[in-house]
């Protein structure tokens, strides 16, 4: 294993986190707290609770995998498409570092910035509900393996993406919905049973029931579907990553 070179690729796209670190960190509280002002009072003043907790709190884990997503796709979509744009990716195929290093490098910062991102809204978070978090440790390993997931799908996206437009195609038309119709700011309960089991076919459902469990306890499918929809997600993604550095998939061509 080449952690030079891992750790070459991991600081130089921190540091484009850092050089632009206000702008990074006041977007994602700004637009918490603008969540919270719509949603939890607005909204939350019309429904009191949500399967025996507060309509302010219920909507907490939506909106830190709204964010998370996003971010971790964003990130790691423009960390891989820039090189291809201004041609340095050569450069990296060129020099003595497995495709795995290379993901490693770009996915790991990518997720890291995610993690920063969603610990950030969470802490936010407190300053508008009380949140008692039942299982610590499984809400970490849930938002761990969200940002690990969905940085590979978007550095898949990086590769993906001839210009600009199409790196933001999939997130603003694709991702966003699913998550925003994925139980962020409802649980999936209140819908009729038709749009129950049309919601079963949304991925991020189970993401968030999951991450909503390790919260309060409550869960729209089983701990273990989620657990399981997740790691498919990033076995397929992985794969994916693998196939098109095998094949030099929009990178060689």
């Amino acid at each position: 294993m080449n952690w030079a070179a891992i750790r070459a690729i991991y600081i130089f796209e921190m540091s484009r986190f850092f050089r632009t670190f206000l702008q990074s960190l006041i977007s994602p509280v700004i637009s918490t707290s603008l969540y919270f002002v719509v949603f939890g009072a607005a909204i939350g003043s019309r429904i009191d609770e949500v399967n025996g907790v507060s309509y302010a709190a219920f909507i907490v884990p939506g909106l830190i995998m709204l964010t998370v997503m996003t971010q971790a796709i964003s990130n790691a979509s423009f960390g891989i498409y820039f090189p291809k744009f201004i041609g340095t990716i050569y450069e990296l195929l060129s020099a003595p570092i497995s495709f795995f290093e290379i993901v490693l490098g770009y996915v790991g910062a990518a997720a890291t910035k995610a993690l920063f991102i969603g610990i950030i809204i969470l802490i936010t978070s407190f300053f508008f509900v009380r949140i008692d978090i039942q299982h610590p440790i499984a809400m970490f390993a849930f938002l761990i393996l969200t940002c690990i997931s969905f940085a590979l799908f978007g550095f898949i996206i990086g590769i993906w993406a001839k210009n600009f437009e199409q790196l933001q195609l999939v997130p603003l038309l694709i991702v966003t919905p699913l998550v925003f119709l994925g139980g962020s700011f409802y649980s999936i309960t209140m819908l009729p049973p038709f749009w129950q089991t049309v919601s079963m076919f949304n991925p991020v459902v189970y993401l968030i029931s999951g991450f909503r469990w390790a919260f309060f306890g409550i869960e729209d499918v089983p701990v273990m579907t989620s657990l399981f929809a997740i790691g498919l997600f990033s076995g397929l993604c992985l794969f994916a990553v693998y196939w098109i550095f095998k094949t030099g998939w929009r990178i060689r061509q």
